[in-house]
């Protein structure tokens, strides 16, 4: 087995819980990608199969130089901000490619690899997580910027504890014993210290004041399969470059009629076609299935909008 494959996905949960059958790892608020390599030169792609080497070269690079000839890995890009790993930070890369423009950000990235599911032209999927991450270890030589995404055995709930503590998106249960299998699964669990996920956005408010691009955006999320539901606009969160970036990309898209299922109430709201998805931070959900206090945090280059659905636990 080699190549792409599409990535194991956690599920929410609001049960902590330790326990010895179940390894436990810091979330991180970045990027996810595979690595693939087949015998010639690495390719890092997105988990929605987009190509991702012109975007991180310096990775691609340290892959073709620490890795063997022939692995599929999964991992997280990251950047950091101070010692938080910062989804917002990323996004000066997201979109660039080229050397210089790359160096001018000057915004490093890291590889953490947390799971292995091929080496040397084996299949390593149905191997237990414990197996396969042993194995991950000893594959690479891990130095900047390739980092190996340790766990702890268990204290599951203590480690939350500390993990919210220090900052960090939460933490990642996984059982010990369990196969790599693609899409969603119970068998890898989301213990978030903070409230995020990704919405698409189905409109725009015009600036007011001194304001350029936008006011808020439009947001919301696809209910099984069906309609795009409303979720709030988001105002805040973001720099006069984004303001300008996404109301030119918008203009793109531009269309007649709401894209929502439910009304919206914004005088002079602007529509488009929902093919932008982002990432918000909030509080809460209200009792009416809004956000409350929403922040815009970055664009998801990595997600379908048509996987965007209200994330429950």
């Amino acid at each position: 087995m080699s190549g792409f494959r599409e990535p194991m996905l956690a599920t929410l949960t609001e049960r902590r819980f330790s326990n010895a059958a179940w390894v436990f790892e810091r979330k991180f608020d970045g990027m996810r990608a595979l690595a693939v390599r087949e015998g010639g030169a690495p390719h890092l792609w997105s988990r929605n199969e987009k190509p991702l080497d012109k975007r991180f070269p310096e990775l691609v690079d340290a892959l073709a130089e620490l890795g063997g000839p022939e692995f599929t890995a999964d991992g997280e890009i990251v950047a950091f901000d101070g010692k938080q790993t910062s989804f917002a930070r990323l996004q000066a890369r997201i979109h660039l490619t080229g050397a210089a423009r790359i160096a001018a950000t000057g915004v490093d990235v890291y590889y953490y690899l947390f799971d292995l599911l091929s080496f040397e032209g084996e299949d390593l999927t149905r191997r237990p997580l414990r197996e396969r991450k042993r194995i991950l270890r000893g594959a690479f030589d891990f130095r900047d910027p390739i980092r190996y995404s340790a766990h702890r055995n268990t204290a599951g709930e203590a480690y939350y504890e500390d993990a919210c503590g220090r900052g960090w998106e939460g933490l990642i249960a996984k059982r010990a014993e369990s196969r790599y299998r693609s899409g969603r699964s119970t068998d890898w669990l989301k213990f978030k210290c903070v409230r995020d996920q990704e919405f698409v956005v189905g409109g725009f408010t015009d600036p007011q004041g001194s304001r350029s691009g936008f006011g808020a955006l439009l947001v919301g999320y696809f209910d099984g399969g069906g309609p795009l539901r409303y979720a709030g606009k988001v105002g805040t969160g973001y720099d006069d470059r984004t303001l300008r970036d996404l109301r030119a990309r918008m203009n793109g898209l531009a269309r007649d009629s709401s894209p929502f299922a439910d009304p919206v109430r914004e005088k002079r709201a602007h529509w488009i076609e929902p093919e932008l998805v982002v990432q918000v931070g909030f509080t809460e959900w209200t009792t009416g299935g809004m956000l409350r206090h929403p922040r815009y945090q970055g664009e998801r280059t990595d997600k379908a909008p048509e996987d965007v659905v209200r994330e429950t636990a």
